[in-house]
């Protein structure tokens, strides 16, 4: 397809191959590392467990110097990096692009319906946060003040748009990705995501016209992502 390029390996043996200074918007949801965290998936009466254990690729651990090296090459001086990320990662972010960007900013999901907590013994796991880092000089799409808030409230990611086949339980709506696309970058420009997922972010950019490039390491989420991607690509080019 012109204008998508995806590729199904490791991100971290693909990025020698991305030129420097070549991608417009960084957009992406690196594995939060929390299921060690985890006390167990919660069973329920008459219905499916609740998951606490997200999913074998989350107990991996990213390399998140490694990650902002290569984000902070390819990225253009006009560029903007939006990372989804866990409480227990946002910090190391910060301290790795604080002194190498101009600006280091949090942006919130604020999700209308999260899993409920089921012990009633804490808050509601109802917010994600989006690491949002920039220089001077960047693309920004500003509308009015009203909407510019540093947070976006939508529902979870449910069906028909989530998929059962393969189920990915980080998936997120096409929806937010459109707004943090549209604040981030213009037409025709290069939208990149190197934990692809099932292609959301792709969905997202081809739909609002730009160019998009994904790698996703799962053979069962790169096939998944083809597919939804291939079908926007016919829908908004038909």
């Amino acid at each position: 397809m012109s204008g998508v390029s995806i590729h199904n390996t490791d991100c971290m043996k693909f990025f020698s191959k991305i030129p420097n200074q070549c991608i417009d918007l960084i957009l992406t949801d690196p594995p939060y590392n929390i299921s060690k965290f985890s006390s167990g998936n919660i069973s329920l009466p008459n219905r499916k467990p609740i998951n606490n254990d997200i999913s074998d690729w989350d107990k991996i651990e990213i390399d998140q110097e490694r990650l902002s090296f290569e984000f902070l090459r390819i990225i253009k001086p006009t560029g903007n990096i939006f990372i989804f990320t866990g409480y227990n990662q946002f910090g190391t972010w910060y301290k790795l692009f604080k002194h190498k960007t101009t600006t280091f900013q949090y942006f919130v999901w604020h999700k209308i319906n999260p899993t409920p907590k089921v012990y009633k013994n804490g808050f509601l796991n109802s917010c994600e946060l989006i690491a949002c880092i920039w220089n001077k000089g960047h693309t920004w799409n500003f509308t009015n003040q009203n909407d510019m808030h540093n947070c976006f409230s939508s529902p979870i990611c449910s069906p028909p748009e989530r998929l059962k086949d393969p189920f990915h339980p980080a998936q997120k709506p096409v929806k937010l990705l459109k707004y943090l696309i549209k604040v981030g970058s213009n037409a025709n420009d290069i939208v990149f995501d190197p934990f692809m997922g099932v292609g959301s972010t792709g969905v997202a950019a081809v739909e609002l016209g730009r160019r998009f490039g994904g790698i996703e390491i799962d053979n069962a989420y790169f096939n998944a992502a083809k597919k939804r991607i291939d079908t926007a690509y016919a829908t908004y080019y038909r």
